[in-house]
């Protein structure tokens, strides 16, 4: 069996993060599947993660509930695409539980996650469909909120 290689990165459409994060990569892929560690850090404050569910598998459910300080929901379910355990995930709101289209979408992300002698090399890409797409989640963000997520990961991290 192959490695699952996801589409390479393209700065005309494409978002990235990567950073080099003081914990093992075991901590993680644990802050990303285990679902009662991810509503811990998953969407930056104040901002909350107030339900996920997780199927890790390919094609298993991904659902995360996001809720703002001002009664804003936001619930997003999609699946994996693929699940390389302390490696890799993919997962995408354009299709739901089983790879059956959910008639819209708005990315593909994967997150890499690499032993360092640091600690781990984490690459998060998001993937986007078209310009305006990528525009769109640059303006809602996506370097500050996934950052800022990030280093509530990498706090959770630590004491666990």
């Amino acid at each position: 069996m192959t490695a699952f290689t996801a589409a390479s990165f393209n700065p005309q459409l494409d978002l990235e993060l990567k950073r080099e994060v003081a914990v093992p990569p075991k901590l993680v892929w644990r802050a990303w599947t285990e679902p009662e560690l991810l509503m811990k850090w998953f969407t930056p404050a104040p901002w909350r993660t107030t339900a996920c569910e997780i199927d890790l598998r390919p094609g298993g459910k991904f659902r995360t509930v996001m809720e703002g300080p001002n009664g804003e929901r936001n619930d997003s379910t999609g699946c994996f695409l693929a699940v390389e355990p302390e490696r890799l995930l993919v997962f995408t709101d354009a299709l739901g539980p089983g790879f059956r289209p959910t008639g819209g979408g708005f990315m593909t992300a994967s997150v890499t996650i690499e032993p360092t002698a640091g600690g781990t090399l984490y690459t998060a890409i998001a993937y986007h469909k078209d310009e305006a797409a990528k525009t769109r989640h640059e303006e809602m963000g996506f370097h500050q909120g996934w950052g800022a997520a990030l280093d509530q990961l990498v706090a959770l991290a630590k004491g666990l």
